[in-house]
């Protein structure tokens, strides 16, 4: 019976894909031998399916193995999906107990000693899987079998590591977001992040990994999501790779080209901004790790950040490039007070980038701050580990927030009200008028899902006229503007005059349109011979 190798993961969305799957996949080869590299193949669900229907289709790859063939899943486990993937294995296990279970990843790289997902797996691997899991398997196949169920990763050089990008699949291309890597790894030392672990970043050799790209392109990709956490700290490399796809978009000027970075904010030298300059409308998008802007909090988790320089480098984004910027902050970081992360956003709200992602602090396991937070700081108990309340933050100010960063999704990141948001965020706060807006919609709806963009038009109509004051033809045309500007169909209670009279008028137009078509068909007809 032969042996099979089966590569795991439950992703959030369909849309994503898994990038350290592929590597394994590209390197079982390379460190597993030939043989194992034609008996792996990759399987990627979502969180979404059922525990029962991912172990029916893990299984029906596996039959009963005899005395020679192995059966090996390696699972890639993340903390998103660790409690669906436990699941999974449960079953697995219950059913067919030869199969023997890896596990790797983030989520089960540390503190892992507890944690019920490892018990149901034959070996673990923590730390870097591009090599020790194909040794791994060659192993269970061929023997000596491992004597140590916990495997510590092998950090290989990376121009020893053989690129994955080949095994991203046509309907991959067509239907998911790519994700690539320049570099791996981060100098900086962020306490509330994984990447605080790394010693530094290490870089790809920059002319394979383009003529990776340049294969990945010339099948179809027109979006890359960089993973990098530091594109921009070895500016010659990170302008070769600008001008790389600068030079894609001059040739190909009607196929449109989409990639996205993660930028330090203040590191932005001018060779970089004369490529950024370039990039049309639509091309590029910048995620901008702001996270809090607290100088306190910043010493606090070990944030080195140059507050002058990140606005002086957001500043010139706005004004002289076409990049959508993506900033985030963090809420419930050591130190921050409701008060202070309201300063914050206020500041950074001034800045004026396209989106502002409000996020939540989690603990994640491995890093200085899951290691040092002490009793100060309460968190969830299962993923995603959110912070429940800090000796700065109360529980009920972290469930505030929670439901106001919902709505400012709904409203704000949406993009669907661009005449209505500074109507909402005017006053002293932009942040105190999001939060007393979230906190009246939430007594009002009890729920931050399933609102409907007429519900929410409605809502903003009602609260900006009846508790602000504001004049109700102001917010009556600047909701009209918004919502004819989104597209939507339906008639929010607030505009139903108004789209019922615009409709009536379209219409008429088109009668009329209609009715001058066919007199003029009719006086052709009679003027023809």
């Amino acid at each position: 019976m032969p042996n099979r190798i089966l590569l795991v993961t439950l992703n959030a969305k369909y849309m994503h894909a898994s990038l350290g799957l592929r590597y394994l996949l590209a390197n079982m080869g390379r460190y597993g031998g030939g043989d194992l590299a034609t008996c792996t193949s990759l399987h990627e669900f979502t969180i979404h399916s059922p525990a029962a229907t991912i172990a029916a289709n893990l299984l029906a790859e596996c039959v009963p193995c005899d005395a020679q063939g192995v059966h090996i899943i390696g699972f890639g486990i993340y903390i998103w999906n660790v409690e669906q993937t436990l699941a999974v294995m449960r079953l697995l296990r219950q059913q067919r107990p030869d199969i023997r279970l890896v596990l790797g990843g983030p989520e089960v790289s540390h503190e892992w000693e507890q944690q019920a997902i490892v018990a149901q797996a034959d070996y673990l691997i923590i730390g870097w899987g591009d090599v020790s899991f194909p040794r791994l398997c060659r192993a269970l196949i061929h023997g000596p079998r491992p004597l140590m169920k916990v495997i510590p990763g092998e950090q290989a050089p990376l121009a020893e590591l053989d690129f994955p990008y080949d095994y991203y699949t046509p309907d991959d291309l067509a239907h998911r977001m790519l994700y690539v890597e320049a570099s791996r790894g981060c100098p900086f030392k962020c306490a509330f992040c994984l990447s605080a672990l790394d010693k530094t970043a290490w870089a790809f050799e920059l002319e394979p990994f383009l003529a990776h790209l340049q294969s990945l392109f010339a099948r179809g990709a027109r979006t890359f999501k960089f993973v990098d956490r530091t594109f921009n700290l070895k500016v010659d490399a990170s302008t070769r790779i600008l001008e790389f796809f600068l030079d894609l978009i001059a040739r190909y000027p009607r196929d449109p080209l989409f990639v996205h970075f993660e930028l330090i904010p203040d590191h932005l030298p001018d060779s970089l901004k004369a490529c950024v300059a370039r990039f049309p409308p639509g091309s590029l998008q910048f995620e901008i790790g702001i996270q809090s802007l607290n100088p306190q909090v910043q010493k606090a988790i070990a944030r080195r950040q140059d507050t002058d320089k990140t606005r002086a480098n957001i500043d010139w984004l706005v004004i002289f490039s076409q990049a959508h910027l993506h900033a985030d902050l963090i809420f419930g970081l050591p130190g921050e007070t409701w008060e202070s992360f309201a300063m914050g956003f206020d500041t950074l709200w001034s800045w004026k980038p396209h989106e502002i992602q409000l996020g939540l602090l989690k603990r994640l396991r491995g890093t200085p701050l899951a290691l040092t937070a002490g009793a100060a700081m309460v968190f969830q108990v299962t993923p995603p580990y959110a912070v429940v309340q800090t000796d700065a933050l109360s529980p009920e100010e972290v469930l505030a927030f929670t439901r106001l960063a919902r709505y400012w999704d709904l409203i704000a990141n949406s993009g669907r009200f661009p005449a209505s948001l500074p109507l909402l965020l005017g006053g002293n706060s932009a942040f105190a008028g999001f939060a007393d807006f979230a906190a009246w919609l939430w007594k009002k709806a009890e729920r931050t899902s399933g609102i409907t963009p007429e519900a929410l038009v409605d809502a903003l109509y009602a609260y900006l006229t009846e508790v602000r004051a504001i004049p109700a033809p102001v917010v009556h045309a600047a909701l009209l503007s918004d919502y004819r500007g989104s597209g939507a169909r339906a008639k929010p209670l607030s505009l139903q005059s108004d789209l019922t009279r615009a409709k009536k008028a379209q219409s008429a137009v088109a009668e009329s349109s209609m009715r001058h078509s066919v007199r003029q068909r009719r006086h052709l007809a009679a003027l023809d011979p």
